[in-house]
């Protein structure tokens, strides 16, 4: 039985810690924020990590989340007079870090901006006002005097193109961002209880990091050449301090195991155009759930046109967002893939929505005569993006990833011995539909691997392979419906939720369905059905098993039967 603990429901509160000499960490703690991006559940909310660093000349690294508004610059202002910062380092510009950049300008309107040349850009067109700033590259210092010699580290997509690391030569800290964080707010300010965050620093990986492991391998080769790190100051969560080897070190050990797959899918897009960047990054999540590795090329970087034959030619899969059709030095590099690509390698297209797109029609029909397999319907954006938009790219990157493991799947189910598939598949369940819904996005699947697991609370598990478009709904917090089968009568409802949707489609069209309490849709010829919260999940291989407290249920035919489910074999469905 899985151990439940009343969850403390706490809001926004701030701290701040003297983390070595002239170094302050400014950290904004959201208690009860529970979810980050739609496949991203979280079970202890966060934090967003600002610092102060003080030379002869003084630099704030990041800001906060916008709902800290107040919060921050009342804190920012009892530390310093923000007029007095000389620099403001961006890692990067997601939201959560970069979100009080506009609201610094207008209080340190002399203050120079460092970052990336994409962050850089990535900024002007999120503060639309001018303001002085520094361009970083690799291995490029910024001497704030008094020994504070910052050094940075060029880490793009960890995970956003623009990312940037911070080392400061005299506290030997390295200012991470995203990268070595986790989800996970507490009042400590370090890591000292490693088995407390060991879980949520490995469940952070896998969601934002994974997809990128081959660009982490290139941070910490990068790393590497810095002197030691005796801190690593992350953007989110606990700092690390006690256990900075060992933490950095699972990163090493899990990325170097990523990036030996089998076959990996290369997503091509150009980081600074459109929305990109956010719908690459759903499309590697989703092909990271089916294990195969993936690697990201930004084609606005500075791109060696060999190199970018090598890897055109070299991956499994290729997934491929549509350039501006105006830009000369982006179309030899596409051109560069068409000319590379060969028979058998997966595909998928993607626009952008950067309002001069490549038109993508002509692509698809060029990639098919060259033999290449299409593993997903063409992804048009007619409008900004939102949850439903980034949800179908992540279901497209699984498709693409299952069709790509599709021989080996079928190799492994006929791998087991005989005797031992044929009493597995003795085990026998009810039928049941799952069903979830997040904001706009819906789901559903059939299964069977259901139990009841508690009385005190009243709870069950449900067992979800970790490749289920539905998986992403199912995190910690998120509500669903169980709807139960009823013998002779489960047939018509089997049948629909067994059909392979195409990414992003509808899963209730055509069925019967009214909203439960926690708005969730239910199906109504269901013969019953219960109305849960996930309050855990358990890794289990290829699935998750995931405990959830149930809080209402109604039967519909009091003297009907639960369908069951009989296999035949007991390594696959």
């Amino acid at each position: 039985m899985v151990a439940v603990t009343d969850k403390v429901v706490k809001k926004l509160t701030m701290q701040t810690a003297e983390i070595a000499e002239n170094t302050t960490a400014i950290r904004s703690l959201d208690w009860d924020r529970d979810r980050f991006d739609i496949e991203f559940g979280l079970e202890n909310g966060t934090t967003y990590n600002s610092f102060i660093i003080r030379g002869e000349k003084t630099a704030l690294v990041d800001t906060s989340h916008e709902k800290f508004r107040k919060l921050y610059f009342d804190t920012l202002n009892g530390l310093i007079n923000p007029a007095e910062i000389d620099f403001l380092i961006i890692s990067h510009t997601e939201p959560d870090h970069s979100g009080l950049v506009k609201d610094f300008l207008q209080l340190a309107p002399e203050v120079t901006v460092v970052g990336s040349k994409v962050a850089i850009q990535f900024l002007e067109n999120l503060v639309h006002q001018p303001f002085k700033k520094q361009l970083v590259k690799n291995s490029d210092r910024l001497d704030l005097g008094n020994g504070h010699e910052l050094e940075f580290v060029i880490a793009p997509n960890l995970h956003w193109p623009d990312t940037i690391f911070t080392y400061d030569h005299k506290t030997k800290i390295l200012f991470t961002c995203d990268a070595f964080g986790m989800h996970y707010c507490s009042d400590a300010t370090f890591d000292e209880d490693l088995n407390a965050i060991s879980g949520e620093y490995k469940y952070y990986y896998e969601c934002l990091m994974a997809p990128n492991a081959r660009s982490v391998m290139s941070a910490l080769k990068r790393m590497g050449e810095l002197e030691t790190v005796g801190m690593v100051a992350t953007g989110h969560g606990p700092l690390l301090s006690h256990n900075v080897d060992e933490l950095i070190g699972r990163y090493r050990n899990w990325s170097k195991n990523k990036a030996k797959a089998e076959k990996t899918v290369g997503i091509f897009y150009v980081g600074e155009y459109g929305y990109s960047n956010k719908l690459a990054q759903a499309l590697a999540s989703g092909v990271a759930k089916t294990e195969i590795a993936v690697e990201m090329v930004d084609l606005s970087e500075d791109i060696d046109l060999q190199e970018l034959r090598e890897q055109a030619s070299r991956f499994t899969g290729i997934i491929l967002g549509m350039p501006p059709a105006s830009d000369t030095k982006l179309e030899t590099a596409f051109s560069t893939i068409l000319g590379s690509v060969g028979e058998k390698q997966a595909v998928g297209l993607f626009e952008t929505g950067g309002g001069d797109d490549e038109p993508i029609d002509p692509v698809l029909v060029k990639f098919r005569e060259l033999g290449l397999k299409p593993a997903f319907g063409a992804i048009k954006i007619k409008e900004t993006p939102n949850e439903i938009t980034y949800k179908q790219c992540e279901e497209a990157g699984t498709d693409l990833g299952q069709l790509l493991n599709r021989a080996k799947s079928i190799k492994n189910m006929k791998s087991l011995d005989a005797d031992l598939d044929k009493a597995l598949g003795r085990l026998s369940g009810g039928l049941y539909i799952i069903t979830a819904q997040q904001g706009d996005v819906k789901s559903a699947m059939l299964a069977s691997w259901v139990n009841q697991a508690s009385f005190k609370p009243l709870g069950l598990t449900i067992a979800v392979a970790k490749d289920r478009a539905i998986e992403s709904l199912m995190q910690v917090g998120d509500k669903f419906v169980l709807n139960i089968l009823e013998e002779g009568n489960y047939q018509p409802l089997m049948k629909h939720f067994l059909k392979r949707f195409r990414p992003g489609a509808d899963r209730f069209e055509g069925v019967k369905t009214q909203p439960a309490e926690n708005g969730v849709p239910i199906l109504s010829d269901a013969l019953a059905y219960v109305e849960c919260e996930v309050v855990s999940r358990m890794d289990a291989g290829d699935h998750w098993v995931v405990y959830s407290t149930v809080d209402a249920g109604k039967v519909s035919k009091a003297d009907a039967l639960t369908a069951v489910h009989h296999r035949k074999v007991g390594n696959h469905y």
